[in-house]
Parts: C-alpha cells; sequence; structure tokens
C-alpha cells in the first residue's frame, strides 16, 4: 500500500506487494483473524481481468481478546478511490459482520477509526454502532455494536442474499512459481 492517504486513513505502514502477499499469507492461517477481500463482480465474471485488478478493498475481523472470544475488533478498507461512497464498504462489512456472528459466535464488535476518517465513522454509525470513546492518543474514535437478537435478525436478514462458499486455495500451473 503506497498511498499516503490510505495510509494516514488506516494508520498503516506502507508494504511492498511481497509483503501484501505475505501479510495475506500468514492471515489466512491465523485462527485469530478473518480477511475478506473485496472485488468489483462487474470486473470479475469470466475472469478476463487479472485477480488484483478486480480488488477493491478488504474487510478484517480481529479475535484477539482471550478474556472475551465473543468479541470482534472489524475493519474495513476501500483501496480505490473511484469505489468509496459506493457502498462496497459497507456490504463487505455486513457480510463480515454475519459471517462472525453465524459461525464464530461473534456477539460484540468494535472499531477503531481515526477521528478525521469521517465518512467511515458515519458508515458504522449507519451499521447501528454507537460511539463509545475517543483514544486522543491515537487520534481514534472506537465505536462498538452488541449483537442483541434484534441487531442480528436485522444483520442476518441485510445478508440473506449472500451465498457462503468455502475457502479453495488456487492451484498454480506446473513450473509456475508463487510469488
Amino acid at each position: 500500500m503506497q498511498s499516503e492517504e490510505l495510509q494516514r486513513l488506516t494508520a498503516s505502514e506502507p508494504l511492498s506487494l511481497e509483503q501484501e502477499y505475505e501479510m495475506q499469507r500468514s492471515w489466512r492461517d491465523d485462527a485469530d483473524k478473518c480477511t475478506f477481500i473485496v472485488l468489483d463482480t462487474e470486473r470479475w465474471p469470466g475472469q478476463t481481468h487479472a485477480d488484483e485488478d478486480c480488488m477493491v478493498g478488504d474487510v478484517n475481523l480481529f479475535l484477539t481478546d482471550a478474556e472475551d472470544p465473543t468479541l470482534g475488533e472489524i475493519e474495513v478498507m476501500i483501496a480505490e478511490p473511484s469505489y468509496r461512497g459506493r457502498g462496497f464498504g459497507k456490504e463487505a462489512t455486513l457480510m463480515m459482520m454475519s459471517y462472525g456472528v453465524r459461525n464464530l459466535g461473534i456477539t460484540k464488535f468494535e472499531a477503531k477509526i481515526g477521528q478525521e476518517n469521517e465518512a467511515s465513522i458515519c458508515m458504522f454509525k449507519k451499521l447501528h454502532f454507537k460511539e463509545v470513546a475517543v483514544n486522543s492518543v491515537f487520534q481514534e474514535v472506537i465505536l462498538r455494536l452488541d449483537v442483541s437478537d434484534e441487531e442480528r435478525r436485522w444483520l442476518l436478514e441485510q445478508t440473506n442474499h449472500v451465498k457462503e462458499k468455502s475457502y479453495t486455495e488456487l492451484k498454480l500451473p506446473a513450473g509456475v512459481l508463487e510469488t
């Protein structure tokens, strides 16, 4: 990720493409992280574009509180500016939340967002998150959603069109090395 704006909005460090791939590989095998890659489905059919040309961002769920395994910290990034404000982040976040509730037993979500990232704060509030704290040291707002029975029904309703598929590892042709 080389965009200074994106690094600022996501509190991220610049990474080379190889570092990005390595991070994704390590997260895939890590039991306390889930990552969904956000794709532009209009570019995906028939695979007329390279995979990375279809990627517009990602959504992550971190399960790092050993004291409370029902708490998930969620974050979303729509890297391509032309895709922001078009609903990709909202839909990806809803899908990850639904996955967390249905498959991982998550009943509480937290989002830590840079104070200046008003669009992201607004999106999470539209998804029923409430502001619970402001961390002036890290200049971030902490939003939280406790998933009541009513919230669970609403969330599953929002994602009832989604078809879950099992993860399959991409098999590279013989002689092609993974980079």
